[in-house]
């Protein structure tokens, strides 16, 4: 017999055995069908061997029927008994072991994170909501989640616009996935109308989807002349339609525009300064870089940085500061460069304003220029090409 796992479960012991007539006593132990193995002679009335925990405590008997009166002595001790009866003796490291899977297994039970997946033009914040009314939200026990299909459909009957909601359970982690229903843009209702010139202007384009055109281009406008009428037809058979069409004209745009002979702008000599902070929360403690700066004028240019943790961002990190002395530096400016200077400055300033479909045609004629006080004044009239048509409904 060997020390099988089956006698390791049993549990079994390493015996010396002294005494006289030792073979006696072995043979009783073969009769008898003692469990024993690995017997081996140290001694000339000394034997070791290996032998059950059931049937060791019937060789004492044995040994005083057969004579021997053989001392027994353990060696070690092997298999489930022993190592239960060691882990018997430790009862707070059982508790902590059985603690530890326990808490491992509560833990395993919650929701830990919900993942949204697939949604673009409903918000994140309403299918969160939604989600929480039944019940998906994190730290919510699993057990307590309706049945994934039962969920899919509540969401999809909540969340309007969507085509399709998957809810599934992953370990601790339920992915929501959205597919969102294809609809048409939704276009608002439009009364008959005209499109009429927003201002005075020469057309340069006139484009009519719908309507009739009255004006033709390089025609002179003035502001509220009807550019494309919402009725068609002669007087006898007339009908009223939602015009629509695009009208572009030159527009004429009067800018006052000023700019100082002497610029004045920011440069940065070299010197600079570092200083370093260890940030917890709100608050800052200074690490390095004690003292101002030896130089008076400087631009402060931060750089902070936090820890984080499977992403989450910690309140602790470092902020780093670094300062740059900087003066201002003149240069002067003759009346020629200031006018250019100006003029693109008005240009693109009257652009902007008309829109992003305006276009730069050219100045005709400067009204008024002057300097004056080291700047330069000027009065200028653009020529910008814009949308002129703006909407009048037709009042019956």
């Amino acid at each position: 017999m060997k020390s099988t796992l089956l006698n390791r479960l049993r549990g079994y012991v390493r015996l010396e055995l002294r005494g006289r007539n030792m073979e006696k006593l072995l043979n009783a132990l073969t009769t008898e069908r003692f469990g024993v193995w690995d017997i081996r002679r140290t001694d000339q009335d000394a034997v070791e061997l290996c032998v059950l925990v059931r049937d060791f405590f019937k060789l004492r008997s044995l040994a005083k029927r057969t004579g021997s009166r053989a001392r027994m002595r353990i060696r070690e001790r092997y298999g489930l008994p022993f190592a239960l009866d060691k882990l018997g003796r430790r009862k707070m490291f059982i508790a902590g072991i059985v603690g530890f899977f326990a808490a491992i297994y509560v833990l395993s039970m919650l929701v830990w994170r919900v993942d949204i997946e697939g949604n673009d033009k409903i918000a994140r914040s309403d299918i969160v909501q939604a989600a929480r009314e039944y019940g998906i939200y994190r730290f919510q026990w699993k057990f307590r989640l309706p049945d994934p299909d039962r969920l899919s459909r509540e969401l999809q009957l909540k969340l309007p616009g969507t085509s399709w909601v998957g809810v599934d359970v992953q370990g601790t982690r339920v992915h929501i996935k959205i597919v969102e229903s294809a609809r048409p843009d939704e276009r608002p209702l439009m009364s008959p109308r005209h499109l009429v010139a927003a201002k005075d202007a020469l057309v340069t384009q006139i484009l009519a989807e719908k309507g009739k055109p009255l004006v033709r281009p390089n025609t002179n406008v003035s502001k509220g002349d009807i550019l494309i009428s919402g009725y068609i037809g002669d007087d006898a058979n007339r009908q009223t339609v939602v015009a629509q069409g695009t009208v572009r004209g030159i527009v004429w745009e009067e800018a006052t525009v000023e700019i100082p002979l002497v610029l004045k702008r920011k440069v940065y000599t070299g010197e600079s300064k570092k200083r370093s902070y260890l940030v917890i929360g709100n608050r800052g403690l200074q690490l390095s870089g004690y003292g101002d700066p030896a130089f008076p004028q400087f631009e402060t240019i931060p750089e902070r940085k936090t820890l984080q943790w499977r992403g989450w961002s910690l309140p602790v990190g470092w902020l780093k500061e670094t300062l740059l002395e900087s003066r201002l530096e003149e240069i002067p400016l003759d009346p020629e460069t200031a006018k250019t200077i100006a003029l693109d400055q008005a240009r693109a300033e009257v652009v902007a304003a008309a829109g992003a479909d305006a276009v730069w045609r050219g100045e005709k004629i400067i009204l008024h220029e002057k300097s004056d006080n080291g700047k330069v004044y000027m009065k200028v009239l653009f020529e910008i090409e814009q949308p002129i048509a703006v909407e009048l409904p037709i009042v019956p």
